[in-house]
């Protein structure tokens, strides 16, 4: 199937590609399109149904639409950044910042919380599936964790080095690719949508 993503993020593009084998993915730029959505919803559900239905009127004949919006909710923060995730900070710098810069807005602001159990969090996805006008999906997932005291590992992008999963025990970017695509939010979401394709492809 060909699938075409609803992001210009490489990162997500590889993620998704590891996971959906067998099925072709394309970013809209790879395609000559010029897309860009605003993701103003109030839920990551609403964001990603939203991104999927713009990208479905620009689509060529033949591509399948997926769309994700994902984001991180620290319990302390009252569930922030959260749908904010890739704007945090901005109403306090003036501008979109880093993804190192982000994780260390976000350290700054948890470092009066010593207690592990008070930094917790959770990385969710997400996903929606546009077949065509008739037929759309939406699939939400979450993994628990933490917000580390400082940021550990290389891999992964965003918020991975300082989101430490409760079940691995060290951050996301501290994980293998393997490792990542098992305990993720993204791996968890797209595992139901593999689900789905197998019973109406």
């Amino acid at each position: 199937m060909n699938i075409l993503l609803a992001s210009n993020n490489e990162h997500k593009k590889e993620e998704f590609s590891r996971i959906l084998t067998g099925h072709t993915l394309m970013l809209p730029k790879e395609l000559g399109i010029d897309f860009d959505f605003e993701e103003e919803a109030e839920t990551f559900s609403e964001n990603a149904l939203g991104k999927a239905r713009a990208l479905a009127s620009q689509a060529p004949e033949g591509y399948k639409i997926l769309a994700d919006d994902s984001g991180l909710c620290v319990d302390a923060l009252d569930g922030k950044p959260g749908v904010r995730t890739a704007r945090y900070g901005l109403e306090t710098f003036g501008r979109m910042l880093e993804s190192d810069e982000r994780n260390e807005f976000l350290l700054k602001n948890l470092a009066h919380i010593e207690k592990k159990d008070k930094r917790s969090a959770q990385f969710v996805c997400a996903l929606a599936f546009v077949m065509d006008r008739r037929r759309e999906f939406t699939f939400c997932e979450a993994v628990d964790g933490f917000i580390a005291k400082e940021s550990y590992g290389r891999g992964g992008f965003g918020y991975d080095p300082v989101f430490i999963v409760k079940e691995a025990g060290r951050t996301m970017a501290e994980l293998t690719e393997d490792e990542k695509d098992r305990y993720s939010h993204r791996g968890k979401a797209t595992r139901h949508l593999i689900t789905l394709l197998g019973e109406i492809s």
